[in-house]
């Protein structure tokens, strides 16, 4: 997986390739991000998929709706709006996401609108995932990015999936995210405070030792697995490497952290 200039990545985002968002209790981020893919897709007349919460596909709406082509693709159902939870349900068999009917409930939906947008390509958005991550199902989440990824290969479709981890919280550790992240070809930064915020944090929990562990994080601060956005491969980096004083700079950093600017936008 990868990273790179968010703004420019969301336009370009070419079939197969499957996007993904950690957000913590602000959402702004997240919102912002998945109006500026799915508008990309209106303008390209790509069909698209939304697969949200209410609380999201509202924005989503308030979002796109002045742009020019939302009221003709949402008469032709080339745009198309579904319940997360809903959707989720109809494929779940004792907790675990069913091959079959996911093939049936969202590979139908997905060809659909496909079908209707004609020679263009397919966009898709999901945050089925991220309700199975936040009831504790990390399993059944990451079988259902395998069901996904296993979709976009046999149609012209590309999917941002969005999972509510909060990077200063205890789920954001490479032991947990490896799977996650390995499933997905680009991790969206976070905006451009949070290395700013961590940067401070250190200072002021390691004084002196700040410049030395700078140094060593220069020197080998990427996950195995590949290149993340830098601030969170700094995160990853203090919970592998200083595991004493992670959580003492996370917290601080937290108090820094203002989020609001918008990454790579």
């Amino acid at each position: 997986m990868g990273s790179g200039n968010c703004t420019e990545l969301l336009d370009r985002l070419e079939a197969e390739e499957h996007v993904v968002q950690l957000y913590g209790d602000d959402d702004r981020l997240l919102t912002h991000n998945v109006g500026r893919y799915l508008s990309a897709g209106l303008r390209r007349g790509d069909g698209l998929l939304v697969i949200a919460t209410p609380e999201h596909r509202h924005t989503l709406v308030r979002q796109l709706s002045p742009e020019p082509g939302y009221a003709k693709a949402i008469l032709e159902s080339r745009l198309v709006f579904l319940d997360a939870e809903t959707t989720l349900s109809r494929f779940l068999v004792n907790g675990w996401p069913d091959r079959r009917l996911f093939r049936s409930v969202v590979g139908e939906a997905l060809r659909g609108v496909q079908s209707r947008a004609g020679h263009t390509g397919v966009r898709a958005y999901g945050e089925m995932v991220g309700l199975l991550w936040k009831s504790g199902e990390q399993a059944a989440a990451i079988e259902l990015e395998k069901l996904w990824n296993q979709l976009l290969a046999s149609s012209d479709a590309c999917l941002f999936c969005a999972y509510p981890i909060d990077v200063f919280g205890p789920d954001f550790q490479q032991s947990k995210l490896d799977e996650l992240l390995c499933a997905h070809t680009h991790l969206l930064p976070v905006d451009q405070g949070l290395e700013s915020a961590l940067n401070r944090a250190m200072d002021e929990v390691l004084g002196d030792r700040a410049g030395r562990v700078r140094e060593l994080i220069q020197a080998n601060h990427r996950p195995a697995w590949g290149a993340i956005p830098r601030a969170e491969a700094l995160v990853l980096w203090l919970r592998n490497n200083l595991p004493g004083s992670a959580e003492s700079i996370l917290r601080r950093a937290r108090q820094h952290y203002q989020p609001g600017t918008i990454a790579n936008s």
